[in-house]
């Protein structure tokens, strides 16, 4: 679980930007997300996050790390990076989208 990661200032790549389409399933990401450089997934590959509280498509974003989304049944957490305050109920709701597939908790400082 990333929650060291909890209020820290990171910088997303993004790689699947507001409004595209998830390269193996017929999804559109309501959300930009991308992957933390220079660090290291379960999955062996970089730390992905969401960005809330834009509402363009971003090549990348320096934000805080408002959450972690801790995937119980899965090898790999997300972060949820933004520049203003979510509460729990508002950051499941927009990230439905993906995790409904996942039995998740949500944790916030």
């Amino acid at each position: 679980m990333y929650t060291d990661f909890l209020s820290k200032r990171v910088t997303v790549e993004v790689d699947r930007p507001l409004g595209s389409k998830h390269p193996k399933f017929d999804a559109h990401y309501p959300v930009n997300y991308g992957y933390i450089p220079n660090t290291k997934a379960g999955d062996g590959e970089e730390i992905d996050a969401y960005i809330l509280g834009e509402d363009r498509p971003l090549e990348s974003f320096e934000g805080t790390v408002i959450a972690v989304i801790h995937r119980k049944d899965d090898v790999e957490d997300k972060l949820v990076v933004a520049n203003e305050e979510f509460q729990v109920d508002e950051i499941k709701s927009l990230l439905h989208f993906q995790e409904q597939y996942f039995d998740i908790e949500v944790i916030i400082l």
